[in-house]
Parts: C-alpha cells; structure tokens; sequence
C-alpha cells in the first residue's frame, strides 16, 4: 500500500495516545496538518508562539495520562519553542516534538530553514532522529514516544523532511503499538539498609519531589507509619496532601516557612524521594541533610552529587515505598514522637499564616488573604499553574496544594512565561476541573497573549495577575544588598486593554474586601468557558522566607572582605540615598 509521510506520522500519533498537537502551521508541515485535521482522536492547537504552545505541552504531560506534542515548523519554530523544551528536560517531564524539515530530495543548499536543528536541541533533548524513508516514520516515532517516557521522562525530537510528508511510497505494514514500561528492580539489600536505618532514627523526615507525583499514598502511608515530617521541593509541592498533618511545606531550614524549619529541626535520618537535591528545593544549597540520607530516585546519576548518601536506591518511587513498606514495622519511637511533631507543625502554620494577615494594609491585596480565600472558593481537584516569580513562593509558601499532579510550576530552567500557556495545557487536558493560574505581571507580559488561544479553545481558565509594576523576586533580590533596584520596573500595563484584546474577561481586585466577589465571579465566568484575566492590586511589601532565605544564604558565602563591602555600600545607600 502507498501512504504519504503526513499519513504515517498521524496513524503513529493516533497509536501512541496523543491527544492534541500545539504549534503553528507553514511550509514546512502543512501536510501533516491537513491530516491532523481529519483525524478521530487528535485536535490541533493553534497557539500564538511555539514557546508557549511547548508549556502547554508540558502541562498536558504534567496533569494527564498522555503526553504533550509539539508539531512545528523547523528553524525559527525551534528555537521559539526551546524555553519550553528546555523547562521539560530540566524538570524530567516527557514531551514529544515533531517538526518539519528541508527537503532532502533536491540537492540544494541554503534553502529556507535550513538549520541543523539537532546540534540546537542536543542539550535538552534526550535523543532525536532524523527521518529519511517512509519505512522509518511509524518505528521512530514509537522509539521517540518510548524514550520519552521511560527513566527519568524527558522531551525527544523527530524531524520529518518535506518532501517525505507530501510523497507517497510503498508501506508493507503499519504496526500497532504496543509498549510494557520497564522499571528497574529495587535492589533488595539497599531496601533493608533503608528500613533499617528508618526504624532506628529518633527523628526521621521526608523530603518528596516530583518523582514520587506517582506515589502519593505510599508516601502518606510511610509518612504516618514513621510519624515523620513531610517536606517537598518547589516542583513536587503537590506530592503530599497540603491539608494532611505531617505536611510542612517547601524546602527545609531557615529559607523554609516554619513549620518546616522547627519539624525537622534535629532530624538524624531524612528519607529523600524523587529529588535532585537542586537549588530552589534547596535554598540556593543552604538545607541542612544529616549524615544519614536515603536516596531513591529513578536516575542513578542524581545520587551524590550535592549530598552524599548513605543508602540509595534505583528505581520508581512507588515500587520503593512498597517495597520499603513491606520490611518496615512501626518503630516504637513513633507514637512518642506523633503528637508533638504534629502539633509543631500545626502551631508553626497557624502562626506564620497569622504574621501574614496581621500585616495587611487598606488599600491592597494580602497574599495570605488572597490564598486563604481562594484555597475555600476552590474545589479539592482544581488545578493551579504558577510562573517564575515573587508569586511562585508566596503560592509555595501560603496555599495549601491537596491533590498529586494538581500544581505546576516552571522550576530547575524557571522560565518566566509558563503559567498562561501552562493553564491553557491542563484545561484543555482536563476540561471538567477547574483550572487557575498565578502569574507576576512581568511574567504575564511575556505570554499572556496565549489567552487567544484560550479563547479560541473556549478553555475557561482563570489567571490572576499579581500587578504591583516591577519584577518583584528580583527587585527584593536587588533592594537586600544592594539598597536600589536596577531595570526591574516595568511600568503601568493596561491589563482590561490585554484582556479585551485576547477575548477574555476582566476583573479588578483592589484590596481584601473585593476577593471574595472578585473570585466567585472568575471563576463562575470560567464555568461559562471564558478566559478571565484578575488584576490583583497586590501588596509585595512583605517578603518571603525563601527571599530572604536565600539572600542570607548567598551573602554569607562570599569572602569576609567582599562581604564588609557589600554591607557598607547598602547601609551607604540607605543613609545617604
């Protein structure tokens, strides 16, 4: 039988689950287009730029059980869409990209878009190919899926040149797909050193990434089993129930909030799953690990890199916990240490969300208010996407995430631009929850014409825009040493002009009393299927303990004499101006 390549690239997709593709049509791939148009189970998205339709495909892989693809011209489509690539190798989330290539049956040089897009994408990818026969399309794009999700997940690249979409060639099969995900064994030895040590510690603690998103109830089950503190990193805030008492928050130590910092304060075994140790998770490397760490992850290559471990173990962290559970009894410590670690917990939340709402002014929104309100009008599945920014750990620090899989964020590439199209992702792959998004209004800028999409997609989905005119994260960053902000005022931006111009909805929240209305009103228009954009007049004065963390952290690692200098020029500043 004769197929053209756009045929056999669709039937492969169709095979593989893909549900939507994301991207812009053009010369280079309108063949494959035209087949997506008549497919049964695949819609195409049209996005405004490849960036943002690669965070929509990060969020379909992120809050879905299939993954997201791009489908892409070459050259310019690349490199627009390689922010988003890249957010997906960094924080190991699968993603397929397909894009069209020159023709290869011409024998001329400089043609349009003629970039070598593999050497581009070798260092966020973890493999491409290059399709040169039509025999080559349905396998290779079965191998690129496989590879995608197997391991640590990660973003792979096909291209398919042109003149190979358009033609037809003669097919002797095209094959179903079947794939068993394999999964390596858990060395037993290393699981009973694990208990081991788990059992005999006076102080166990938990620290969750995203790697254990899958295993939620092994983790719950094991947190209770050793009444032990949870704490996650930024990407996996989800992993562990927010609402459930030995939930802490992000991160451990001064940078963390303080039911973190006093829950694991003297902790001798710390149980990590499914984290690199990074820098966000760990304040900028500031964390304090005792000597006895456990390490399970499905990448042997993130085991000692930042803090040595004295039992790691390879593998999926469901089947870990599982196994792990199966070798462990209840220590005898536990039920000495169960109320009090739960009752530090619960005070140090109470008080730190009482030191953020006594600080409220009258004529602005206070983020702890804003949180509290929106985590009571929201239901227990709604699904939240956050951006790089100010915002980012205040939602860290101050909303109370109850569901795995159900808040992203942009973390180890931190790219501002993701929560519009983010948002955008999850909704269209999960369009009977609700779905928010937080964003900076720097950030915002960078994306949030994506909103036409939304419109477009009739994706109902509510962003609210913390709007204070600067790049906050980084001008607290700036005003702690050196006493001045530098380039990081964006001015007034007419955010009802932006939403007007999108075909989204509008709404302006200007202090406490305005965020119950304004919020049950977003979120009803939602229902209706309307984007909404809510400018929230918020109040940064207040800075949070990971800001602050942070700063302290970095500072006191530069040398004395660098550090004296440092000071003297803020304190210069703060007295003569």
């Amino acid at each position: 039988m004769k197929k053209t390549g756009a045929q056999l690239t669709v039937y492969a997709l169709e095979q593989v689950g893909i549900t939507h593709t994301f991207g812009i049509p053009g010369v280079h791939n309108t063949e494959i287009y035209d087949e997506l148009n008549i497919s049964k189970t695949i819609t195409p998205v049209l996005v405004t730029h490849e960036g943002g339709g690669a965070f929509m495909a990060d969020a379909i892989s992120r809050t879905s059980s299939t993954i997201g693809c791009l489908m892409i011209v070459p050259a310019a489509g690349i490199t627009h869409a390689m922010s988003g690539i890249g957010e997906a190798y960094l924080a190991g989330i699968s993603m397929l990209v397909i894009s069209g290539g020159i023709r290869t049956d011409t024998g001329r040089a400089y043609q349009l878009h003629d970039l070598d897009q593999h050497k581009l994408l070798s260092g966020i990818t973890k493999k491409s190919w290059k399709v040169e026969s039509h025999k080559e399309i349905i396998p290779v794009i079965y191998e690129a899926y496989k590879t995608a999700i197997s391991g640590e997940p990660g973003p792979v690249f096909v291209e398919i040149p042109v003149n190979i979409q358009l033609f037809r060639d003669e097919i002797d099969e095209m094959p179903l797909f079947s794939y068993t995900r394999e999964l390596p064994e858990p060395d037993d030895e290393s699981v009973k050193k694990a208990a081991q040590f788990l059992t005999n510690a006076k102080r166990p603690g938990i620290f969750a990434g995203w790697g254990a998103a899958g295993a939620t109830e092994k983790l719950i089950q094991i947190a209770e089993l050793l009444e032990a503190p949870v704490a996650t990193t930024l990407q996996g805030l989800s992993v562990f129930p927010g609402n459930h008492p030995l939930h802490t928050g992000m991160g451990i130590g001064e940078y963390a909030v303080p039911a973190s910092e006093r829950a694991f304060d003297g902790c001798d075994c710390l149980l990590a799953i499914g984290t690199r140790f990074g820098e966000i998770p760990t304040g900028s490397f500031g964390m304090k690990v005792p000597e006895t760490l456990i390490h399970i992850d499905i990448n042997p290559d993130v085991f000692n890199k930042n803090y040595p471990a004295v039992c790691t173990i390879h593998g999926d962290s469901g089947d870990v916990l599982t196994k792990l559970l199966e070798k462990m009894d209840r220590p005898a410590t536990a039920d000495e240490r169960s109320g009090k670690i739960r009752e530090i917990i619960l005070a140090a939340k109470q008080e730190y969300r009482e030191e953020w709402e006594s600080a409220s002014v009258d004529d602005k929104v206070n983020p702890a208010l804003f949180f509290r309100e929106l985590r009571t009008l929201l239901r227990d599945d709604a699904i939240v996407t956050v951006d790089d920014g100010n915002h980012t750990f205040l939602t860290a620090e101050l909303f109370e995430c109850r569901k795995s899989r159900h808040l992203i964020s942009p973390t180890d590439f931190n790219c501002m631009g993701y929560c519009v199209p983010a948002a955008i992702g999850a909704k269209i792959a999960n369009p009977d929850k609700q779905v928010v998004g937080i964003a900076g209004d720097g950030a915002f800028l960078m994306t949030g014409m994506e909103l036409i999409t939304a419109a477009t997609q009739k994706a109902g989905v509510v962003i609210f825009v913390f709007n204070d005119g600067e790049l906050s994260q980084i001008s607290q960053g700036q005003q702690i040493p050196y006493n001045r902000k530098v380039c990081t005022s964006i001015g007034k931006v007419q955010l009802e002009a932006m939403a007007m111009a999108t075909g989204s909805r509008y709404i302006r929240i200007k202090n406490n009393k305005e965020l119950n209305a304004g919020i049950t009103e977003a979120l009803s228009l939602a229902g209706q299927n309307e984007p909404v954009v809510v400018d929230v007049n918020i109040d940064y004065s207040k800075k949070t303990r990971f800001t602050k963390g942070i700063v302290k952290t970095n500072l006191g690692r530069f040398p004395l004499s660098e550090k004296v200098r440092f000071i003297t020029r803020a304190l210069k500043r703060k007295i003569t101006g």
